[in-house]
Parts: structure tokens; C-alpha cells; sequence
């Protein structure tokens, strides 16, 4: 790794140093949450985002030089490998001019110019390739008839000639990396019905017959394009202007316009059409893919970010209500740690009498447990059960939230569901999850395949293993930088936190449920087969709260106690005095306590983190509510402004629940009075907004939406409808563009 030093520190201009440290840390099986946050010293104070990059440039240039060591044993064995093509081996910078460079060389079926070849026709091409005004191409071709090697006459040997001269010019590097640049610049995306499919391809009436240069193609539209063509609604073609590939093409072999320059030319036309123009186009199909995948990932990306770094309700004994009209509501009382106290099923949207028993249920429930708020999923019939709840006589004042249940099906039916809840239906453990989800969004949504949460766009579509190292990665950077709690945390949660993965956490999991949940952080050395090197990465992300060593409820890590110790002792006080004190802690200079040790990065941390042990990352929560009265679509009309919340960002725009079954879409013309790039510049996930209604299509269930100042609506004045509750919407935030997984989290510093 570290002969690439120098490169990828230019590409993310970064110290060689810093690449190099980093580079060895990772070696040793260091996480990036780790390094990021405690070996500052070691990297120069790298972030997430800059460690993460570093890793996967590495990785990238690991591969590419895999490959050009295979390439180069392969042809040593084979005795092709000379020393001007190994000097060029060593200088191509990407796989694709690796490719281009043992294109000519790689073992491949027999071709057109094979057979030209083993019949004798190799001298002739030369003949014809030197382009002499004075040649007849006729009487070169004369020597090579042979019906023996069923060469019959000149023509058939000029035709092998122009086959062997139409591969040699598709395999020419240097003619493939001309038009590879031409493709990337030029060449226009267009996609057209197949005939017959229209009924069945009405999803994708817009690209019955559409075009656009794949250099600036959006994401999901050549995705959208990619589903049709596989569905076979489509075709799909990427191609750049043919003349100007010629003519690429016609520079580079063709000299003169001689009879032999002819049969050049004529060979140039062949391999275009026949074998580079289909290379190419695969090659720029799969480029278009992965640049398409990669925005797709980031937006996916950002949104998981955002979703799990929600606001918790806390630690508080909850009511929650998996909502249903046929089958009832499915109702659970829940503990403030989550524990299942009591589950019954019931009728809030049958008959008057059952009605009533509900109401008189719910009542029972929240009484006998001290229940201080109650989570409804947000799915069929949850909006009317909100209205019943708060219907409620006597209820007593306590939030009312609904929860975005996306998934919650997905956890009810999983392993881990099966073993905590045996005995319990599926549905009640769907109303668990819901509850869940509000006392803590981060630690229950681990739990779920990111694909099932409900975010993001194409997420079939995309590459499956990129999709999952990013959004790993984001749950990995969540979970660490909100810590978790060593006694109560699930397994699932567990193994993301550093160094522990699923093994260590099964492990840890079983040791708590034998000998009691752990007093000190030194403890978790007992855990079988959790050695010092897994101690080191996981120690300063678990929290232990009942804990006798104060610091062990901190994010300041065990290898640092000594410091905040010494910084005590100095002034005369004991360590929760330091942290009780804030006069005490404004008498420390961090700079006195720089050594080899410990240097002023790791120093500043810890001073952040002794004024407020232990913090959360996360918002405030705060309750929200939909407006009173409008349950339905039908209940709309253009011009209202109503609250909503930002369930989901793709990159046309942002869907937003305003509360009636059907999540309206703001398009990206639509989020400001001003031109916006990208929805992640103007709202994020979960964000509260308050929206304007600008149309309404009840019977393709459509609901269009926007966020400016005065928008134009379709026929109706504009009216504010019991909009957000005082202190609840948040201003439209400024985020940019991410590069990364890890950026969105930056935003919430």
C-alpha cells in the first residue's frame, strides 16, 4: 500500500505522511470511527470522510495493480512481454488502459482475423497498411489466391486482409482511449419503445423516445432507462456521432486516399461498426452504470444517515399501536428500556361498543404501566387511529406520535424477532418495533436490512455489494458516534460497534446474560476470545452508565483515563469534581498536558467531552403533527399549506407525508424560490416543512407539492392549514453535496 503513497495523497490532497499512517493503521485492523477519533495524532486529525477515502483509493489502486501483476505473469509465461509494453503496464493509471494494453494479447475465440491469418493473408494487410500510391491492391491479393486454404480469388484475400487490419485497429490502444474519450464526451443515451409494449410499458411513457449525452444523464433516469430495457419496454443505445468516430479513426491509420488507402478506409468502417463500436458501448453502458450507482448510493446514503441519527424519544414507558382496520390495531406497552410489559389487540374502527372497549383498553394500559407517550405506525389506518386516540376522554396529556413503520414487517419476521418473542405473533412484534423506533430510531432500525427501511431510489438496481459497503458503512459511523450502552444494547447493535463485529457481540451478549451485566469497561477484557486489540477499538464507543469509574459513562477512552486523572490530581480535586465543575475545568490549560503520549486534538476532545459526558449526538426530540381534519387525499385541494415531514430524497426531488396514505412529491423546481442543484441542498430526511399544495390527482393517487414562497397553483388561492406546531419546522438547512457516506454526518455537528 504504501508504494501509492504519493498518488493518493495528491488525489485527496493529503500529507504523504498522513496516507502513510493512515495506510498502516488500517493495516493493523483499525476502524475508521477509530481513527477518526482516537488517533488524531497519528493521521493529522483525518476525519471520517478523509479516512474512509483513503481506505478505498488504497483498495481501488490494490486491485488495479492485482490486475497488472496477473496481466504481466501472463505474458512472461506466453514469452509476449517486451520491455516497451511492461513500461507501459507500469505507467496505465486505470483498469481500462490496462485492458486496452492486453487487449491484443488475451486469449479469446477464434476470430475473423485468425482464420485470415492461418490462411497466410498476415503479409498481405502489412502490404496494404503501408498505403503505397503505386500499389494495386488487385495484384498484391494475386500471390495469397489459394483454393487449397480457400482463398479463391483476390477479392477473398483483400476481404481477410481488411479483417485482420479491422482487428489489429480495434486493439490499438491509443485509437481505443481516442474514441473512449469521445463516448465519455459525446455520446448521447437514447432509449425507444419496443414495439407493441405500450399498455405494458405506461410506467415508462417518458422514454418512449427520449436522448440525452450520457456525460450529464441524471442518475435515476438512466436507471429508469436500464429497468425498462431489462423489462423489454426499451431499447437503449449509447453512440456518439459515427463520423466523428471515423475520423478518429481515419487520422490515426488511414494515410492517403490511394487504392490501398481504400482498403484501409474500408477496414476502419468495419472496425468501427463490428468490433469497436459494441466494445465501446458495453464499456460506456457500464461506466454510465457505475457512475449512476454511485449517486444513487450517496443519496441512499445520505437518507440513512438522517434516519438514524433521529431524534429519540428516551428512555420513557410508551404505548405503541401497530394500526389495522380489519384485523384491529395490534397494541403493546413497552418499558423505558423497551421490555414487552403487556400486548392485547383492538377494535378502535369497528363498532360503537368495541369502540368504546378500545378506548377503555388504552386508557387501562397507560394507567397501570405509567405509559408517558404513545408511538402509531404510520401505515393503513394510521391517521384514523391518531384521530381516535385523540379522541380519547380524559387522556392524559402525553405525545402522540406517529412512526414511519417502513421495515417493521421485515423485523417482525426475522431470526432475532423470533428469538426475543417466541410465543408473540408476528404483528406484535411489528407494534414492538414501532414503539421501539421511537424511544430509539438508531438502535432499532440496525436491526432491518437497509434496503427494507424505505429510503433511497433504485435500490435493486443498483450494485448490490457497493450499496452494502456504503450503507455498512453509514450504520458503523451512526452507531459509533452516538456510542452505545454496554448492559442493555441488542446483539445487532453491538456488532457494529468497533472491533467487535457479529461474532464478538454474540459473544459479548452471552457473557452479560451469564455473569451479569459489566461495572467497568475493564470487564469487557472477560468476554472469551475479545482480546486487547478488539479492547482497544470497542472501548471508547460503549457506554456503561451505572458504571463505579465515572469515565466508563464517557466517550473518553480507557487509554486516556490517565490524563483526566492527572488533570484532577493537579488541581486538588477528584475526577467528578472535574466533571461537576465547570469553574474547575475552565482552569485547565490542554496545551500543558501535550506529550508523546497524548497531543492537543486528543486533548481538546476530552475537555469537549468532560462538559458533557456521555452526550448524544441527536436532535431534541420534539413531538410533530399532521393537520387536524385532512386524513385523505380527497381531503385536499391546491393552495393549502399544510405540515409535512421529508420521508424519502431522490434526485428529482423529495416526498413528503402530509398525512393521508400518500406521500406527495416536491419537485426539484419546486423546493425554493431560487435554482437548486440538489433536494440534500434545500431539506433533509425527517426534516418538518410546510408544504403547499399544488395539485391533487386522486384517481392515479398523485399528489404534487411545493416549498416556495408563492408557487403556482392550479386554480385555487393559497390558505395555510393548521400549520406546524410553535418551534417545530426547521428551516430549510443548506448540506451541499456529499462524497461520501460519512459527510451527512458532519451537517448534524
Amino acid at each position: 500500500m504504501l508504494d501509492f503513497t504519493s498518488q493518493v495523497a495528491q488525489e485527496l490532497s493529503l500529507a504523504p505522511w498522513q496516507v502513510v499512517a493512515t495506510a498502516n493503521l488500517l493495516a493493523e485492523e483499525a476502524t475508521v470511527p477509530f481513527i477518526a477519533r482516537y488517533r488524531k495524532e497519528a493521521t493529522g486529525a483525518l476525519d471520517e470522510v478523509q479516512v474512509a477515502a483513503v481506505r478505498d483509493r488504497l483498495k481501488a489502486l490494490a486491485e488495479l495493480d492485482q490486475r497488472r501483476q496477473a496481466i504481466n505473469k501472463s505474458l512472461t509465461e506466453r514469452e509476449l512481454l517486451t520491455e516497451e509494453l511492461a513500461q507501459k503496464l507500469a505507467q496505465a493509471q486505470t483498469m481500462a488502459e490496462l485492458e486496452d494494453l492486453y487487449l491484443p494479447f488475451r486469449p479469446k475465440r477464434r476470430t475473423r482475423a485468425m482464420i485470415a491469418l492461418e490462411k497466410g493473408l498476415g503479409p498481405l494487410a502489412e502490404a496494404l497498411l503501408e498505403q503505397n500510391p503505386q500499389d494495386d491492391p488487385r495484384s498484391l491479393a494475386e500471390p495469397f489466391v489459394d483454393e487449397e486454404k480457400s482463398v479463391p480469388d483476390a477479392t477473398a484475400a483483400l476481404a481477410g486482409a481488411r479483417d485482420i487490419l479491422a482487428e489489429k485497429f480495434s486493439e490499438d490502444a491509443e485509437a481505443r482511449q481516442s474514441l473512449r474519450r469521445l463516448y465519455e464526451t459525446t455520446a448521447i443515451v437514447r432509449s425507444l419503445l419496443i414495439k407493441g409494449q405500450e399498455e405494458k410499458g405506461q410506467n415508462y411513457s417518458d422514454y418512449f423516445d427520449f436522448q440525452e449525452p450520457v456525460a450529464t444523464i441524471a442518475s435515476h433516469r438512466y436507471l429508469a432507462m436500464r429497468r425498462g430495457e431489462a423489462e423489454g419496454i426499451l431499447t437503449l443505445t449509447i453512440q456518439p456521432d459515427p463520423e466523428r468516430a471515423l475520423e478518429i479513426l481515419k487520422s490515426a491509420f488511414q494515410k492517403n486516399d490511394s487504392l490501398a488507402g481504400i482498403q484501409v478506409g474500408e477496414a476502419i468502417h468495419d472496425s468501427f461498426k463490428r468490433l469497436l463500436s459494441p466494445s465501446l458501448e458495453t464499456e460506456i453502458r457500464l461506466t454510465a452504470k457505475k457512475k449512476a450507482d454511485l449517486a444513487a448510493t450517496e443519496i441512499f446514503s445520505q437518507n440513512l444517515v438522517e434516519l438514524l441519527m433521529e431524534a429519540p424519544l428516551g428512555e420513557r414507558a410508551i404505548l405503541a399501536i401497530d394500526p389495522g382496520f380489519r384485523t384491529g390495531c395490534k397494541t403493546v406497552a413497552l418499558g423505558s428500556d423497551g421490555r414487552l410489559l403487556e400486548y392485547c389487540a383492538i377494535q378502535p374502527h369497528a363498532s360503537a361498543g368495541e369502540r368504546v372497549e378500545a378506548a377503555k383498553k388504552i386508557q387501562t394500559l397507560i394507567k397501570t404501566h405509567k405509559l408517558t407517550a404513545i408511538a402509531i405506525g404510520n401505515g393503513t389506518a394510521g391517521r384514523e387511529t391518531e384521530a381516535f386516540v385523540r379522541a380519547i376522554p380524559d387522556l392524559p396529556d402525553i405525545p402522540i406520535v406517529l412512526v414511519n413503520e417502513s421495515g417493521a414487517s421485515i423485523y417482525s419476521a426475522s431470526e432475532e424477532a423470533r428469538a426475543e418473542f417466541p410465543d408473540l405473533d408476528l404483528t406484535f412484534r411489528g407494534a414492538v418495533s414501532i414503539g421501539r423506533r421511537l424511544l430509539d430510531p438508531l438502535a432499532e432500525l440496525v436491526k432491518i436490512d437497509p434496503k427494507s427501511i424505505g429510503v433511497g431510489q433504485y435500490q435493486h438496481d443498483v450494485d448490490q455489494n457497493l450499496l452494502k459497503n456504503s450503507l455498512d458503512d453509514v450504520v458503523i459511523s451512526c452507531v459509533n458516534r452516538v456510542g452505545v450502552e454496554a448492559n442493555t444494547a441488542s446483539e445487532k447493535l453491538l456488532s457494529y460497534v468497533s472491533g467487535l463485529g457479529p461474532s464478538l457481540a454474540r459473544n459479548f451478549v452471552k457473557f452479560r446474560t451469564s455473569q451479569g451485566p459489566f461495572k467497568t469497561r475493564q470487564d469487557f477484557l472477560l468476554v472469551p476470545r475479545l482480546g486487547p486489540k478488539a479492547f482497544e477499538q470497542c472501548a471508547g464507543f460503549l457506554r456503561l452508565r451505572q458504571s463505579p469509574q465515572i469515565l466508563d459513562q464517557s466517550a473518553v477512552h480507557p487509554e486516556s483515563y490517565w490524563v483526566v486523572e492527572t488533570m484532577a490530581r493537579d488541581l486538588a480535586v477528584t475526577v467528578p469534581d472535574l466533571l461537576e465543575h465547570s469553574s474547575l475545568r475552565s482552569k485547565i490549560k490542554p496545551q500543558a498536558y501535550v506529550s508523546d503520549r497524548v497531543g492537543l486534538p486528543t486533548l481538546m476532545d476530552i475537555m469537549a467531552e468532560l462538559e458533557k459526558p456521555g452526550r448524544d449526538p441527536r436532535r431534541v426530540f420534539r413531538p410533530f403533527s399532521f393537520a387536524q381534519g385532512l386524513e385523505k387525499l380527497e381531503d385536499l385541494t391546491p393552495g393549502l399549506k399544510i405540515p409535512g415531514k421529508i420521508t424519502n430524497i431522490t434526485a428529482f426531488g423529495a416526498f413528503v407525508d402530509v398525512g393521508v396514505h400518500q406521500d406527495g412529491l416536491i419537485h426539484l423546481s419546486e423546493m425554493a424560490d431560487h435554482y437548486v442543484r440538489t433536494p440534500t441542498d434545500v431539506v433533509r430526511l425527517g426534516q418538518e416543512v410546510l408544504v403547499t399544495i399544488l395539485g391533487v390527482d386522486v384517481s392515479r393517487r398523485r399528489l404534487s407539492l411545493s416549498l416556495k414562497t408563492e408557487p403556482k397553483t392550479r386554480n385555487a388561492p393559497s390558505k395555510e392549514v393548521k400549520s406546524l406546531p410553535p418551534g417545530s419546522p426547521q428551516k430549510p438547512r443548506p448540506q451541499g453535496p456529499f462524497n461520501n457516506p460519512f459527510a451527512a454526518l458532519k451537517s448534524l455537528n
